[in-house]
């Protein structure tokens, strides 16, 4: 009887893979070369094996339940900010609603709107608007024209015009362009820490900030024109 090669037991294995549940006890005596030098069971190396894998597993678990976990903290802000925003019957009101939920829900330190215009609204709010043309916008070019919110640490002309004389308490902010048909404006929120808004941030959410506000602010800058 010829004697059968290494690549033909592994072939029948593979075809059988019940095999050793009706051989058990030929687990024990197996062995295989461990990285410390030593022997160890099949047994033993499989238990190993699931170990581990076991342990991946409850990480990848524990991952996907804080992602949801998140996801959901992060919803809930958003319905907040949203009811906060259709509640507003005023641009004044809108404002001041934002600023409110911003420093509550996501727990900011300073909070700034600044609608683009060449036709503003009667309002209470000091600098809210600004010229099309004002100098200053040429800090905010590349915000306004990719559309795109942009997290870290602002230029010394950003913090100024967006907050003012709270500027060099900021430490980090996010810039959300309003870059749309009907509104062209920005609106930025800051932190007393460094880390608070970095540039490894989604920007989903702000997007979406953007978004909701903006619409909103489109309705009543038409309603306060009429």
């Amino acid at each position: 009887m010829s004697e059968l090669s290494a690549s033909e037991v592994e072939a029948y294995l593979q075809m059988h893979p019940d095999f050793f549940n009706e051989h058990l006890p030929l687990l024990e005596t197996l062995t295989i070369p461990h990285p410390s030098g030593a022997a160890v069971s099949l047994v033993s190396k499989q238990l190993e094996l699931f170990r581990r894998r076991h342990n991946e597993m409850e990480g990848e678990l524990k991952n996907l339940i804080s992602i949801a976990q998140d996801n959901n903290e992060s919803s809930s802000k958003m319905h907040e900010l949203t009811l906060a925003i259709l509640e507003a019957d005023t641009l004044d009101t809108a404002v001041h609603n934002l600023e409110e939920v911003l420093k509550e829900c996501f727990l900011t330190d300073f909070s700034s709107v600044k609608i683009i215009t060449h036709t503003p609204c009667k309002t209470s709010i000091s600098d809210l608007f600004v010229e099309p043309d004002a100098e200053v916008l040429v800090a905010f070019v590349k915000e306004l024209t990719s559309n795109h919110a942009r997290c870290g640490r602002p230029t010394v002309v950003q913090a100024e015009f967006l907050f003012g004389s709270d500027a060099f308490a900021v430490q980090s902010c996010a810039i959300i362009p309003m870059a749309f048909k009907e509104i062209e404006g920005l609106i930025a929120v800051g932190s007393r820490d460094a880390e608070r808004f970095n540039q490894d941030m989604g920007h989903l959410f702000l997007t979406q900030i953007s978004e909701i506000v903006g619409t909103r602010l489109i309705a009543l800058l038409k309603a306060e024109s009429e």
